[in-house]
């Protein structure tokens, strides 16, 4: 029997195996994504293995990329951070092959999946199954977690602390449970995983905190002060974000601040 096309063509979620794919799908059909001229398409986990392979970089001795190649759906990348006290997924990607899971495991497996927001949801119970670790997500996003697989935890508040000093930290914005993954060991002062949370802009330059990215919908001027406020008050130097472009090294900082003077906001002193 043909497998049901149950992954969004556009986002790369996978939503559960129905007997026929689902209308469309809700993360797509919002004013942070769209849905395609030719409306919505559906693909599944076989069909993207058979036409897809996926592309391996080492960022870092401890952080390594994941990128679906050619290019499918958002075209992120997924990190992975190794750590004495257990390795960390940080986003995921809609493909999960017999490579990826030999390579994964010959550097120690992952002990814990987390995430920047649901755009990046993909086909994260399969990750979540084969490697036999939870599944991190912040609480005030959970309604865009339309497949909970039982490894699931939806954490609350302002920062979710893992272990090796590594903890989630929620700054807002895009979604209400945007966050960065915060790693001191990564560089100096420490460096965030961000994803689409903070946007690298491919000058490297300008750092972007949107409502929507690929529809240019700006944030609210209190949800933005909200956000820039909460990421002040976080020590690093260095951003890893969700695209290949997006590696800013040891001047993450000073981009930072001149980003938010091009906004026009004032900068406090940091409390770290």
């Amino acid at each position: 029997m043909e497998q049901v096309k149950n992954t969004c063509c556009t986002c790369g979620t996978q939503y559960k195996a129905e007997l026929s794919s689902p209308k469309f799908c809700p993360i797509c059909n919002d004013d942070r994504q769209y849905l395609t001229e030719d409306g919505q398409n559906w693909t599944n986990s076989a069909e993207i293995a058979a036409n897809h392979e996926v592309l391996i970089r080492e960022l870092s001795p401890t952080l390594f990329s994941f990128q679906v190649a050619p290019l499918f759906a958002l075209g992120n990348r997924a990190l992975l951070n190794l750590s004495p006290g257990g390795n960390i997924l940080w986003d995921c990607i809609p493909l999960l092959n017999q490579e990826i899971i030999d390579f994964i495991r010959s550097k120690g497996g992952i002990k814990a999946i987390a995430f920047s927001h649901p755009h990046f949801y993909s086909n994260v119970n399969e990750w979540a199954q084969i490697f036999d670790c939870p599944v991190y997500i912040n609480a005030a996003d959970e309604q865009w977690m339309f497949n909970r697989g039982p490894r699931i935890t939806f954490w609350q508040g302002a920062e979710y602390s893992l272990w090796d000093g590594i903890s989630i930290i929620n700054i807002g914005g895009h979604f209400p449970g945007s966050s960065v993954l915060r790693v001191p060991d990564l560089s100096a002062d420490g460096a965030l995983l961000t994803g689409d949370s903070i946007y690298v802009a491919k000058s490297k330059k300008h750092l972007a905190f949107m409502y929507s990215y690929p529809n240019v919908i700006p944030l609210p001027e209190k949800e933005l002060n909200e956000v820039i406020k909460r990421i002040e008050q976080i020590r690093f130097d260095t951003i890893y974000g969700g695209f290949e472009w997006q590696n800013l090294t040891q001047i993450a900082r000073e981009v930072f601040n001149s980003s938010v003077k091009r906004y026009g906001i004032s900068l406090g002193e940091p409390v770290y």
